[in-house]
């Protein structure tokens, strides 16, 4: 059995099968926490919406990279890919608090490509940040 996991081709199916089921979860997590329905707007056409959640898909699978780059057993990829998750949601937080001017759910909600475009930017560039500090 010891050898089955060390097999590559099953390795790369059991990480990619759990990457896709967490960033499922993760997805459905930040829905929870916007004011707007993220498949509902990108089902209108909600540019906006698009890049916001793009964003949030391409830093969840960023930080997975890393965390399954650095990390032997599936379960550590896991826990690291959570802890990243959580902090990539707390970026998102910390955005709508620094700008207090400004209601990024809202805005993004509205359709404003400018706030949706930073919102991609910061994650992604959180989920590099985050993803060079996994190193277990």
């Amino acid at each position: 059995m010891n050898n089955f996991w060390e097999n590559v081709l099953i390795n790369t199916a059991a990480s990619y099968s759990v990457v896709i089921l967490c960033t499922v979860v993760f997805l459905a997590v930040f829905e929870l926490v916007t004011k707007y329905n993220n498949w509902q707007e990108i089902r209108d056409g909600n540019i906006a919406v698009a890049m916001a959640t793009g964003g949030k898909i391409f830093g969840i699978a960023n930080i997975f990279r890393y965390s399954i780059e650095h990390n032997d057993a599936l379960l550590t990829s896991i826990a690291w890919g959570t802890v990243g998750f959580i902090l990539l949601l707390l970026g998102y937080f910390i955005f709508e608090f620094l700008t207090p001017n400004l209601s990024v759910d809202e805005e993004i909600g509205k359709g404003n490509k400018a706030v949706g475009l930073i919102s991609m930017i910061i994650s992604i560039g959180l989920s590099y940040v985050i993803g060079a500090s996994i190193l277990v």
